[in-house]
């Protein structure tokens, strides 16, 4: 298949120097045959966030994805929202139909894509999630519709998690800790998975990590950080020395970017090409 039709996309966060998505997705229009596709990742601070949804606009952009920390604000800016998106109050994805702008999450169909081909069961887990971000939201749910046993959410801001606890509730059992406490501590040592959904430990801190004791962990719980730039993060590295099983970002940012490309184009991109440009 080729095309000579021009079309844009992007990616919008701040920062965004870490991202693999350009090559990522100008790798799987290359191999399709949109050779005048073009893929850009754009540094928008927080605060100009409407300017830049305007400028997708004018400049008439098929289509761009959102990362952190725009994820939850871009949502104000746009005219429809999917229903996954919406509850999980975050956008990932963005397309541009005509001048109408439609968010979605494909941040959640990535994650459970990723647990799901690390033979991982979220049905019944006990899962703990660090942090309260987009990402965290996207996480929840996907837990949530696999009908995970319970869900504790820990970090540093109690306020925000509760927050983010109370939203979801409704659909299962999700409670909000501090992560300095002895109640998450205690759910720590039940825990059959731990997510990172924070950007602590990616480049260039890459020595940073949650503050969480990774020796509380039951023998065989996944250790998962959404991060992928480092591949292994410092809270990766310090689980496998624990003998943990991990599961790095890249997954979920592989899986997501094939759901985020169907929307875009309506096709299915070629994911070895993807998994390839991604794994470097």
């Amino acid at each position: 298949m080729s095309s000579t039709e021009i079309k844009n996309f992007g990616i919008i966060g701040y920062p965004i120097i870490h991202s693999f998505s350009p090559r990522m997705y100008m790798a799987a229009f290359k191999k399709a045959g949109y050779d005048h596709y073009s893929y850009i990742a754009f540094p928008i601070e927080v605060g100009r966030l409407m300017l830049a949804v305007e400028g997708f606009k004018g400049l008439k952009f098929r289509g761009f994805n959102v990362t952190i920390p725009h994820k939850t604000e871009i949502m104000a800016f746009l005219d429809a929202i999917d229903p996954d998106a919406r509850i999980i109050g975050a956008v990932n994805t963005v397309v541009n139909d005509g001048g109408i702008l439609t968010g979605y999450n494909t941040d959640v169909y990535g994650f459970v894509t990723s647990l799901f081909e690390n033979n991982f069961k979220a049905d019944g887990c006990n899962a703990v999630i660090l942090g309260a971000g987009g990402a965290a939201r996207a996480v929840l749910w996907g837990l949530c519709k696999r009908r995970a046993n319970s869900v504790t959410i820990g970090a540093r801001n109690y306020q925000r998690v509760k927050k983010l606890a109370d939203d979801f509730k409704i659909y299962g059992d999700v409670q909000a800790v501090d992560w300095t406490t002895d109640d998450f501590k205690a759910a720590m040592r039940r825990a059959d998975i731990l997510i990172n959904t924070t950007p602590l430990g990616m480049f260039p801190k890459i020595d940073d990590m949650p503050p969480v004791d990774l020796t509380l962990l039951p023998d065989g719980a996944l250790v998962n950080d959404l991060v992928y730039n480092p591949i292994k993060t410092k809270l990766l590295l310090t689980a496998e020395k624990l003998g943990h099983p991990i599961l790095p970002g890249l997954p979920m940012l592989l899986y997501q970017g094939r759901e985020a490309y169907r929307l875009f184009t309506g096709e299915l991109p070629d994911l070895d090409v993807m998994k390839e440009i991604i794994s470097g």
